[in-house]
C-alpha cells in the first residue's frame, strides 16, 4: 500500500447534494463491466436512486480537492428484509434478529487504489453506524478473488450466497461486527 494522498470524508444521509458525484466515481470504477446490464450506469443510478430512500441511508464520499475519488454507502436492514430473504442459506438467526447496516457499494477510482483510500471510507461509514453488524455482498471470483480476500483481511465471514437480481452474478454475502 502506498502512502495515501490528502483527500477529504464528507458524509450525506441524503441524495440531493452527492448522487451526481456518486455516479461519477460508480462510472470510472465499474468502466471494464459497464456493458453488462446489471453494472450500466443507468442500472446503478436506479438502485441508488431506491437505497437512497431506505431507512438508514448514509454514503460516505471521498475527494482530492473538489474531485471525488471514492464512496461507500448503506442503509439499515431489519429481520425480514428482502436481503436477508434473498440469502441462501438462510442467515442464522444471530445475524438477523436486529437490525444490521448493509453496505451496498463502495468503490475507488483506479489511481486511488492500494493508498487505504477504501479502508478509510468504509470504516468512516461503519462509525455513523449504531447497529452491532455490518454485511456486504461481493463478486467473489471477480479480479480473481482480490476484493473477497480484501473484506476477508477487514474481518469480514462468508455467511451465504445471493443473486439481488436476475441480471446481477450470484454474490458471496459476508458480516462481520462494527465494533
Amino acid at each position: 500500500m502506498t502512502t495515501a494522498p490528502a483527500i477529504e470524508l464528507r458524509t450525506f444521509s441524503t441524495l440531493d447534494t452527492a448522487r451526481g458525484d456518486l455516479l461519477d466515481v460508480y462510472a470510472e470504477v465499474r468502466a471494464p463491466l459497464l456493458h453488462l446490464p446489471n453494472y450500466a450506469v443507468t442500472a446503478f443510478g436506479e438502485r441508488l436512486d431506491r437505497h437512497g430512500t431506505e431507512p438508514g441511508f448514509t454514503a460516505v464520499l471521498a475527494y482530492a480537492g473538489e474531485h471525488p475519488v471514492g464512496y461507500a454507502y448503506s442503509n439499515t436492514i431489519k429481520h425480514g428484509d428482502r436481503y436477508w430473504q434473498r440469502t441462501s442459506p438462510t442467515p442464522a438467526e444471530k445475524y438477523t434478529a436486529r437490525p444490521a447496516v448493509a453496505l451496498k457499494e463502495i468503490g475507488v477510482r483506479p489511481a486511488w487504489r492500494k493508498t487505504g483510500t477504501a479502508r478509510r471510507i468504509h470504516d468512516t461509514l461503519l462509525a455513523t453506524c449504531d447497529e452491532p453488524l455490518v454485511t456486504l455482498m461481493v463478486n467473489a471470483a471477480a479480479g480473481d478473488g482480490k476484493v473477497h480476500a480484501l473484506y476477508k483481511s477487514w474481518g469480514y465471514e462468508d455467511i451465504g450466497q445471493s443473486q439481488p437480481s436476475p441480471a446481477s452474478p450470484v454474490l458471496t454475502v459476508m458480516i462481520r461486527a462494527i465494533r
